[in-house]
């Protein structure tokens, strides 16, 4: 049986990608959705009159979404507007230190040589060639591939090619690969943080996550709108090619027929045949039984202690006076290692934590803060337990004068209302998405075969297929975006061979 009948479960950015592949090619989808509205994690929240993006602020690897916008016949700029920021982002540690990174290379060199001495310059250049050394060996052979093993990625890459693998350094942490690269403490600070855009720890993850200074050097862009515009343009487009969407409505089963799949059923009983399902959801939910005992077993679970990182976040409509905020700013904590002891060991937020502000209504040139109020989205990592800890309110009020006391010491002051502000943490996080304890991005990139863990888009049911920041690539929208790229090349494969 052909599969012309598609039924994509969850409006992220993974399956709003294969919803528009898929459309593109002329199949019958329909997109089903619990939510009020497309995005998935890339939400935005009300906060009085103002809609704050409360999920993914950046936006990178725009050559990802070209392609999905080409192939369905149309371009990235005629979707969203885009606007290249100037800088990547700043960065503090108290009210003296600040260094910002600029889209401009050889510019943020020079910051780095202000900041640490001319000698860390150069080792700044040489950690930016070796994180570019590393996308490039990355991107074809791992990034791009439907499902990559250790030892098909070596095929892939050949013979000539084993030499990039042993330098991008897969056996050694990523927090003593920039030991090398960096004597400053605080540039192995700020650069180990880019594990954490993985929801993992720099003191464990792999050296080749170094990879995202590259991404980001090669250009983060605004969406005019927030990123939520980004969501809600793909769904238009998607809608355009004769997709449908179903908002508000639930999934309970997913249904099979002699061993494959036939359809879902959604929470209200009412069935809804397809010849094809693609889960564009956290793995685990699957694993979890929560689309029903049958499918449990398409993928494997994960265990508690291999989940990434949740997060707290306020998102909030306030004064902020007395720091330039960029578009994107990091406070650092004062004891990092302690920061990921905290969430990862102890299971408990951390006592000093990192903060990211995203200032919604800067504008990519740095110019001038808006006058009076405006949208900030703060966060702090988090222990992914939002299932089993209901995370008190005392508790969110000590973490709440551990990260603005930290904002104050570097000269930021916000003046809080709480009734402008809307507070989210790990048990809101499970709410929202089943069965994760409130993980934001799957499993935790953990030792160097935890990117090998990630699931590809095929499953052991046929005609179950999975997209999303838990499956391969991993998180990140980009990444999610071509997990949902590689779902829908995996059915339309599939579904040709069936035909032959």
């Amino acid at each position: 049986m052909a599969t012309d009948r598609v039924v994509i479960v969850g409006a992220g950015i993974g399956g709003l990608t294969a919803a528009v592949e898929l459309a593109a090619r002329g199949l019958d989808v329909t997109v089903l959705e619990r939510a009020s509205g497309p995005g998935g994690k890339m939400r935005q929240v009300a906060v009085g009159e103002h809609r704050i993006d409360a999920g993914p602020t950046v936006f990178t690897m725009r050559w990802v979404f070209e392609a999905i916008c080409e192939a369905a016949g149309t371009s990235l700029e005629s979707e969203v507007d885009l606007e290249q920021a100037e800088i990547l982002a700043r960065h503090a540690w108290s009210a003296d230190e600040r260094l910002d990174l600029f889209a401009d290379l050889e510019r943020s060199a020079d910051a780095v040589a202000a900041f640490s001495g001319p000698a860390e310059r150069q080792r700044f250049l040489n950690f930016s060639k070796d994180a570019q050394a590393i996308y490039r060996t990355l991107k074809e052979p791992f990034i791009s591939a439907t499902r990559p093993s250790p030892v098909g990625l070596v095929r892939r890459v050949g013979p000539g090619g084993l030499g990039g693998l042993i330098n991008i350094k897969p056996f050694a942490t990523m927090w003593s690969a920039l030991g090398q690269h960096f004597r400053d403490p605080r540039l192995r600070q700020l650069f180990g943080r880019y594990a954490t855009y993985c929801g993992s720890s720099p003191y464990v993850a792999p050296a080749t996550l170094m990879l995202v200074a590259h991404v980001e050097q090669d250009g983060v862009w605004l969406v005019k709108g927030g990123m939520h515009a980004l969501a809600q343009s793909f769904a238009g487009l998607a809608e355009r090619l004769g997709a449908r969407f179903r908002y508000q409505t639930e999934v309970s089963e997913i249904e099979l027929e002699r061993g494959r799949v036939s359809g879902v059923r959604l929470g209200n009983g009412e069935p809804v045949p397809a010849d094809a399902v693609i889960i564009n959801g956290d793995t685990n939910a699957v694993a979890s039984g929560l689309f029903g005992k049958r499918i449990s077993r398409a993928v494997p679970p994960t265990p508690t202690a291999d989940r990434s990182l949740s997060a707290v976040t306020w998102n909030l409509v306030a004064k902020a006076e007395g720091f330039p905020l960029s578009r994107h700013t990091v406070f650092f904590s004062s004891d990092y290692q302690a920061e990921f002891d905290d969430i990862l060991a102890q299971k408990r937020l951390p006592r000093a934590p990192t903060v990211y502000i995203c200032a919604q209504d800067r504008d990519a040139q740095d110019g001038p803060p808006p006058e009076g109020a405006e949208r900030l989205l703060c966060l702090v990592n988090a222990p992914a337990i939002g299932d089993t800890h209901p995370f008190h309110p005392a508790e969110i009020e000590q973490c709440a004068q551990s990260t603005f006391g930290l904002l104050e010491r570097c000269g930021l002051s916000i003046q809080l209302d709480p009734a402008h502000t809307q507070v989210t943490t790990p048990a809101v996080f499970e709410q929202l998405f089943p069965a994760t304890g409130g993980a934001l991005y799957g499993r935790a990139s953990h030792g160097w075969m935890a990117s090998f863990s990630r699931p590809g888009a095929r499953t052991k049911v046929l005609g179950l297929y999975l997209a999303g920041g838990s499956t391969h690539p991993g998180p990140g929208v980009p990444m999610a975006a071509l997990s949902g790229r590689q779902a829908a090349a995996s059915l339309t494969a599939d579904r040709v061979s069936i035909r032959r």
